[in-house]
């Protein structure tokens, strides 16, 4: 009897010893995530957590805590299933605050889709860390999977409570996953006080703390169906833009040149930017060519990053901004779940083109090879089946000149014209260490080692253009290219960003280039463009012939010639907020109707001639 009380003594001490110290677990963790979110402001964590938003940092700590009790559950050990609860946390953390460092932004759950991208995580953040990273988690996963095989010995009622936990914590992280759903009562304790910014996913991540944010963008509908969504409204919008396309393309001649995408990974002018002075121009062949035709500055989506989605726009010509903010990565959270999508590819493709993507990378990064097969194309030539692959000097990516080789082989075949999309991979980040020697250098606020090896990435990038639009000159075939930089590298100090207004920081160079300079705009060097208006915008320059699609997003550049979320240009001004007359807002609202009816609705236009 003596011993019963004693065990009995020893169990209630112990259980709630063990459940405050999984509670001061979850607290610090959540701390931590908040830290690292705060760019490792102590005072804004304390802030946040027990000042302004002291329900939002409860609701998180709460789901985490399902989480913690998920891996024990899942380990049948306390121990093991908190060690790879701090593991999982401690890395989560580290990859927030690296994103938020180089890009501004904060991890998304689709991110995390990239974590087997090895080589690419190496580079980021260095390799020592990187080692360091993969070595810790992989002890984790070690005594985790010890512990699970282990826990097949423990006691019938041990395994009946863990087995209960476990079914409780799966059901209730499902629950979860279904956050934005509007029934979801998590939702709905978030929404009494926090203030979600659909334009800005930094600002929703600072108001709502990281788990919030970190909610806020799991699994949602691309888009939300517009008012009067119907196949009637589809019908009449491409009936009538299809009629508009018809006339025009009766008084042009069908024509079939070539067409060369070129997206130059980070390519930009620093001397854009205040605070900043070069003692030479790093784009010198590169405005050689500009000046000479149809150029100007791209709106990029993003500061440092978000390639993919930039691609995106200008394949498809469907905006990022008509997305409901919480589709971060078309390529991951949405084409894998179409079977087909309209854009240039398809458009070319019913035209006999031979399309082809080259991207001097694996095929692998964001989902690339799956999502070219979707576009269409008839091959897909990365690092690995590249016939030409050298590198300069240290630069551990494929060279853009070897990339233009490339595209002049596939150029060589005259039977069919060529549609060819490239993204380059020279001037990708990390900046330093690339060459033994540069020529140029820079006077600026911070990071000025990183800024000379950039311009002469940049430099050696537009060297290569010029070579590669020279060689255009000798193909038989009338030749158009597309060339543009997705958005600007994350290598500036926190002093150069408050020296220069946002715009700015996302504003990259573009030009469109005709071998036989026929373009109608070519005497224009200023111009203002958003991606998604490159195809239509080349096809009405050089006489091609327009489908309705084109001729709907021709007539909203000439109102709205730029915008993305938070960045609007119409009238010759920039705004934050999209404020439109009676003729812009008829136009935006066809484009939503369209672009909801393709990746949310029914497909009602691809029963259409409007994409063809």
């Amino acid at each position: 009897m003596k011993k019963k009380l004693q065990l009995f003594k020893k169990k209630t001490i112990k259980y709630p010893l063990i459940m405050i110290g999984m509670i001061l677990l979850v607290l610090i963790s959540n701390l931590y995530l908040q830290w690292c979110q705060n760019e490792l402001s102590l005072e804004l964590v304390v802030k946040f957590a027990f000042s302004w938003h002291t329900e939002k940092f409860i609701l998180g700590c709460t789901v985490l805590l399902i989480f913690l009790l998920f891996l024990c559950s899942l380990a049948g050990s306390l121990a093991f299933g908190s060690l790879l609860y701090i593991i999982t946390i401690g890395i989560l953390g580290f990859a927030n605050y690296q994103k938020m460092f180089y890009r501004t932004e904060p991890i998304y759950p689709d991110d995390l889709k990239m974590i087997t991208e090895f080589g690419l995580l190496r580079e980021m953040i260095g390799t020592i860390p990187f080692i360091a990273i993969l070595l810790i988690a992989a002890v984790g996963l070690f005594f985790f999977g010890r512990a699970v095989y282990k826990s097949r010995h423990l006691s019938k009622n041990w395994q009946i409570a863990r087995l209960s936990s476990l079914v409780i914590t799966i059901g209730l992280l499902f629950y979860i996953s279904h956050f934005n759903d509007s029934s979801n009562v998590l939702r709905k304790a978030y929404d009494k006080t926090a203030l979600w910014i659909p334009y800005s996913q930094k600002m929703n991540y600072y108001n709502t703390g990281f788990m919030g944010g970190f909610l806020y963008n799991l699994k949602v509908e691309a888009m939300n169906e517009p008012e009067n969504y119907s196949k009637k409204t589809i019908e009449e919008i491409t009936d009538k833009y299809t009629k508009k396309a018809q006339k025009i393309n009766e008084s042009l001649e069908e024509e079939q040149p070539n067409i060369i995408f070129v997206m130059s990974e980070s390519f930009s002018d620093p001397q854009n930017l205040s605070g900043i002075t070069v003692n030479k121009d790093p784009l010198k062949e590169y405005n050689a060519i500009a000046k000479t035709t149809y150029s100007g500055q791209m709106l990029s989506q993003n500061y440092g990053g978000g390639t993919a989605n930039i691609e995106f726009e200008a394949l498809t010509s469907f905006s990022m901004e008509l997305f409901n903010a919480q589709l971060t990565t078309p390529y991951t959270m949405l084409i894998p779940k179409m079977e087909t999508i309209p854009s240039i590819v398809s458009l070319l493709k019913n035209q006999e083109y031979q399309a082809t993507a080259i991207h001097p990378y694996n095929t692998s990064m964001y989902k690339r090879k799956d999502v070219y097969n979707t576009f269409g194309f008839d091959r897909f030539i990365s690092e690995d089946t590249m016939n030409y692959k050298e590198k300069i000097e240290n630069n551990p990516y494929i060279s853009d000149e070897s990339a233009y080789q490339e595209v002049l082989d596939l150029l060589k075949d005259e039977k069919k014209p060529q549609f060819v999309h490239l993204v380059t991979m020279q001037t990708h980040m990390p900046y330093s260490d690339k060459y033994v020697t540069t020529d140029y250098s820079s006077k600026s606020q911070g990071n000025k080692k990183a800024i000379d090896s950039y311009m002469q990435d940049v430099a050696y990038s537009s060297e290569a253009l010029k070579q590669f639009t020279t060689a255009l000159n000798d193909v038989k075939r009338r030749t158009l290219v597309v060339f543009w930089g997705d958005h600007l590298p994350s290598i500036y100090s926190d002093e150069i960003k408050a020296d220069n207004d946002e715009v700015t920081m996302h504003e990259t160079e573009f030009l469109m280039y005709d071998n036989q300079q026929k373009l109608s705009a070519k005497n224009t060097h200023d111009a203002l463009s958003s991606p998604f208006y490159f195809a239509p915008t080349l096809f009405e320059q050089s006489g091609m012939q327009m489908t309705g699609f084109y001729q709907l997003l021709t007539e909203l550049e000439k109102q709205v010639p730029a915008f993305e979320k938070g960045f609007y240009y119409k009238d010759k001004q920039w705004s934050k907020t999209l404020k439109l007359n009676r003729t812009q807002e008829e136009l935006y609202d066809d484009y939503r109707q369209i672009q909801y009816d393709i990746v949310s609705g029914e497909s009602y236009s691809l029963k259409t001639e409007f994409f063809k």
